[in-house]
Parts: structure tokens; sequence; C-alpha cells
């Protein structure tokens, strides 16, 4: 879809004029045009006359949905594709969890777009927890107001995969119109924070250290306006002074009669989700982590909020967020997807402020100069080089895109259709995407939650599925003709590939036998909680970073690992997909072969530290400075 609203800045530059010398030969033809000009008006403006008067009592035009057919796919050769099943073990591990979306019929935009997760560990016990984001009845649902008020979910691992739910006793179980998540030790002492963003205010709480956690949220300054709808959100240290910062993406200026007042319909079904073009832009906030337990906002002085320059109006629609180092200058970035206008790329200037630069770095739009519905992003070293890849989940009939920058520079390229990654995706409507090595060989892979947003989809659009299946890309190295292959189910078992409405993504090694398994959230269903259950002999390095110059998480860091003459780069941060959080700790894959040639760590400034030593096939802890 078209952006109505584009900053002049990123837009692309005016056509250029005509040579004056041009100009006076072209007079003798202008004066002959003009006579034919004005007749040709005339004739139009009384066309337009009659179409007006025809239609003067019609209602507003519904939404159509315009058919699609599936890109051609290559052949590739699957046959080095080494089989990874998948389980579905939520209900055996425990994890009980219904997202609940208030939805009674009145099709309001927030009924589709919530669900966000996280893997951490709250209670530093070794393994990785399960946090699950809620929403909630609608305060005039008068047919609610006896139900039991739904809750944010946290689940407390044992180690072994099973799971326990400790919601109300750990605090976390407040009752909002919850849409994401973030984790992060903003007081840098030794506990994981958590941050829910929704739509109305937003909260903070601190962990305590004993289980529980307390709301701190307006104490520290970050609830966020009151009729703010946040989305994705996540904790970095964007002046490097060692704390964490809080960047929260707000989606669009919405309220409930906002939303009613458009009445949306879809062709021969009735009442429909709106379109993000109905709904005027928003800007996201940067909260600065003033290191006393409170925040500041310094969104307009940092730079991060963007406007129409012409009209003043936000810009932003933003629903994706993750963070990195783009061009290695020792000062982490800021990537946002936003849904029908321009991506952001918020490129840091080293003194407290950002210039947004998403067009000109050709991140912005995709190449032809459109804007796309863009919901989950990731950033990763995936190709074993400096090239950074920059991976978006759009919607239905927009292929995702894969930016590559081949260099550390403010210069991108869309190799979705060249990488093989692009054309399997153009039917999925496409939200958590991120990067993993899935059959730790070494390579970072891909995996996205897709679903729709109307459930009655299919009738007006038979290629549409409102549960549509995930997607896997198995990453078979540069040296291929096609770099990302499309896995199915021979190849990762039937569960990974269940058809659902699917939105929030996220990994963790829940069972600490190496691998990566995945949980998937989905609207007004139960979650797919993934375990890896692969069997292919393969060697690994996990790593647990701890700052003490830098943040204490390390949210930011690089660990490279050397192996074979090539360097594989692997980044600490649990910000990416869509909504969610990945765990902290950082596997690295190393295939069959347990030989590593070296290990070092860049932490977030650019300081770089060496590994003597490490586990194989066990977690090494580095810590800043040892």
């Amino acid at each position: 879809m078209s952006d109505l609203n584009q900053p002049a800045a990123s837009s692309p530059p005016p056509p250029t004029m005509p040579d004056p010398e041009d100009a006076a030969d072209d007079a003798v033809i202008g004066r002959a045009f003009r006579r034919s000009l004005l007749v040709i008006l005339a004739i139009a403006a009384l066309v337009a006359a009659a179409v007006w008067w025809q239609r003067r009592g019609e209602k507003p035009s519904e939404i159509r949905q315009s058919e699609s057919t599936p890109a051609a796919a290559r052949v590739v050769d699957r046959s080095a594709i080494e089989p990874v099943a998948f389980k579905n073990i939520a209900a055996e591990a425990g994890i009980a969890f219904t997202h609940v979306n208030g939805a009674k019929g009145e099709k309001l935009l927030p009924e589709t777009m919530g669900g966000g997760c996280a893997f951490f560990d709250y209670d530093n016990d070794g393994d990785q927890d399960l946090l699950l984001v809620n929403s909630c009845y609608w305060p005039w649902d008068e047919s609610a107001k006896s139900a039991t008020p739904p809750t944010a979910a946290l689940y407390r691992n044992d180690g072994n995969g099973k799971f326990a739910d400790i919601s109300a006793e750990s605090g976390l179980a407040v009752t909002c119109y919850g849409m994401g998540v973030t984790v992060g030790d903003y007081d840098n002492d030794g506990f994981v924070d958590v941050y829910l963003s929704a739509v109305g205010l937003n909260h903070l709480f601190r962990n305590l250290g004993n289980g529980r956690f307390e709301d701190v949220t307006k104490a520290a300054g970050v609830a966020g306006a009151d009729d703010a709808w946040s989305t994705s959100c996540g904790f970095f240290d964007y002046d490097n002074d060692g704390d964490l910062d809080l960047f929260v993406c707000n989606y669009v200026a919405w309220s409930r009669e906002i939303d009613l007042a458009q009445s949306f319909k879809l062709t021969g079904i009735g009442r429909a989700y709106g379109p993000p073009l109905s709904f005027a832009g928003s800007q996201p906030v940067l909260f600065r982590n003033d290191g006393n337990g409170k925040f500041s906002d310094v969104s307009a002085a940092a730079g991060v909020r963007v406007v129409n320059r012409a009209t003043g109006v936000p810009v932003g629609k933003s629903l994706g967020l993750t963070f990195a180092d783009v061009d290695r200058d020792g000062w982490i970035d800021v990537f946002v997807a936003n849904d029908t206008v321009q991506n952001f790329l918020f490129h840091n200037q080293h003194n407290g402020t950002f210039v947004e630069c998403g067009a000109t770095a050709s991140i912005g739009f995709d190449s032809s100069g459109n804007a796309r519905g863009a919901m989950g992003i990731d950033a990763a070293r995936y190709r074993g080089d400096d090239a950074l890849g920059v991976a978006i989940g759009n919607f239905a009939n927009e292929m995702s895109a894969l930016f590559v920058a081949p260099k550390p520079a403010l210069a991108f390229t869309d190799e979705a259709v060249a990488t093989g990654f692009g054309p399997p995706t153009r039917l999925d409507l496409s939200f958590g995407t991120f990067f993993f090595d899935y059959d730790l060989d070494g390579r970072l892979d891909v995996l996205s939650a897709n679903g729709h947003l109307e459930e009655e989809i299919e009738k007006v659009q038979s290629s549409q599925r409102y549960r549509q299946s995930a997607r896997l890309f198995w990453n078979a190295g540069a040296a291929s003709a096609t770099e990302l292959v499309s896995v199915d189910k021979s190849a990762a078992g039937a569960d990974l590939f269940e058809p659902i409405v699917g939105r929030g993504a996220a990994y963790a090694d829940i069972d600490g036998d190496g691998d990566l398994d995945v949980v998937l959230t989905q609207i007004a269903g139960r979650p797919l909680l993934l375990r890896n259950d692969q069997q292919l002999g393969r060697h690994w390095l996990r790593f647990k970073l701890v700052g003490t110059k830098s943040n204490r998480d390390a949210i930011g860091a690089w660990i490279e690992v050397r192996r074979g003459g090539r360097t594989y780069a692997h980044q600490v941060m649990p910000t990416r997909s869509y909504l969610s959080q990945v765990e902290l700790p950082v596997t690295v894959g190393l295939g069959k072969s347990p030989m590593v040639e070296s290990v070092r760590v860049v932490w977030p400034d650019g300081t770089k530290q060496d590994v003597p030593k490490w586990n194989l096939d066990g977690t090494t802890t580095v810590r800043e400075g040892e």
C-alpha cells in the first residue's frame, strides 16, 4: 500500500526541471496545445459533474482484497537439509494460557494486533522462563463484567522443559490491553526487569530478586500517554553510559470512536478491520535512563519524532523494532518496521541524537519506491562475513524483505528475491520474524509467524487463509544458488506448521540440550511451545555475557567465533521479532566439527575482549574486562 504521508526529506528527489532553452523551443507547440487543453478540461468537468450526480447518495466504498498468485518457486536441491523435528509440547509442559482480545463483532483494530512474548531468566537459576502478554475485555463490554479479568502470564521453567504458572505471586498479573514486552536489567542490580506495552498506559516492573516484581511505572516516568497505542519496545544503551535506555514504538492514533466512525467493510462480508492508511500516524518515544530509577522522555531532543515537513503530521505507524550498530562505530542504531509507511533507520550521532536515514540507506521502501505493511523485524550477520541482513515480515501479497548491507555502512539492497527468501512469502501475512540457527550448523536460518486479520478472508480472496502456517528457511550458505530455502514439514515436523493466527515469536533453549526451541503466539488462542528435537550430533557454544562498564546484560554486544577461516558473529539482542523478546544468552552452532580458532567479544562501545577458554557443548560466562 502506498504512503500518503511521507516526510519530504525521505521522498525520492523531484524530477530535473527542463532547461530554459528547451522551454523556448517548445513555446510554439505549447500555445497550440493550450487551446485543446481548455476544451478537454471543460469536457472532463462535465463528466465529473455527471458522475457526482449519479453517485451522490452512495455509501462509502468497501474494502476490497485483490487476488494474488504465489510467486514462481525456484527448483532447489533440498537433499542437504537434514531433518529437525519441532514438537508442540505446550500442554504437556504446563502452558495453559489463552490469549484474550475482547472481540465482540465491532472489529476494532487492536483486537488483531497483540500477542507479545518473552523468554528470560527472571530468577537467575540458569534456565529460561516464559512471559506471555495478554489483552483484555473492552471496558464497555457489559457481558464481560462478571468474567475473570485476563492478565499477563509468567511461567517458571524447572530446567527440564516443564513450566509452572506463577503469575499471581510474581506481581506480573496485570490487566491491561497488552501488546508487547521488553526485558532488561535497567538498574544493573543483576535481576532482569520487565516492561509491558499496551493500548493506553504502559507498565514497568522492577525485579525485586525474590521471585516478585514491583510496578514502578509512575516513579520511573515511563507510562507514556494514556491515549497512545504502544507496540514493540526495547531496552538498549544509546548513549553508552552503561545503563539501559528504553525505546517504545507507537502504532496509529486510535480510539474506538475513530475506528467505528470510518465504517470499514469487506466486500460481501460486512464490518472489517480497517487498514492503517485510514488512521493518522504516531511517533516513537525514547526514554533516557537517568541512573536513579527514573527515566526522561528525550524523544524530541534526540530526533526520533519523524513528521511530514510540509504538514507537521507524525509519519510513523510502528510495529517492529530491533537494534544494531550498522556502521560499527561503537554506537547502536535503531531499526523500526512501519506499517504502510517507510521504515525508519535512526543513525546514532554519538551526541545523544539520531538522524533518520531509512530512505537514503535504501531500507525505507521496496525496490520500486513503495512502502509496505511491515510488522516483524530482525537484524543479523547471517552470512558469516561483514554483511548485515535485516529481515522484515510484510503484509499479504507483499513478499517479506531481506535488506543486506555488504559492509559496515548505511547502504542496503533488498535481496529477498535473489536469496530465495522473498517468493515463498508472497502470500504470507507475516508478523514475528527472526534469525536463529535451528539445526546448529553454524549458519543463521529464518523463521516467521503468520496469520491474517480477517476470519473470513478466504471468502473474498481464495488465495488467503485466516490461520496460516509458520515459515522456516534453512540457510544453505552464500555459495548456494538459493541461499535461503523454504523448509516443509518433511524436514521440520508437522507441529511447526500448524495453521494459527500467528503474531509473536521468540526462541530459547528451554531444556538445556543446546538447540533452540520456539514459542509462537496467536490471537484469541493458545501458544505453540515447540521443542527442538534435533538429533544431528552437532556441537555448539553458549555464552552469557556480564557487563561491568557496559550495561550488565551486555545488550548490544557481539560474540565473534572464528572457525574454518570465517568469522561468525552473533549479537546479544533480545529485542527482535514482533512485540517479543528472545533469550539473552547466545548460542553458536558449530556443525559436526568441534574445532574453533578463536572467540572474541565486542562490547557495546566497540571494546574488544578475547575469550581464551570456552566450554564446548556448554555455557561460558564472560565478564567484561576479565
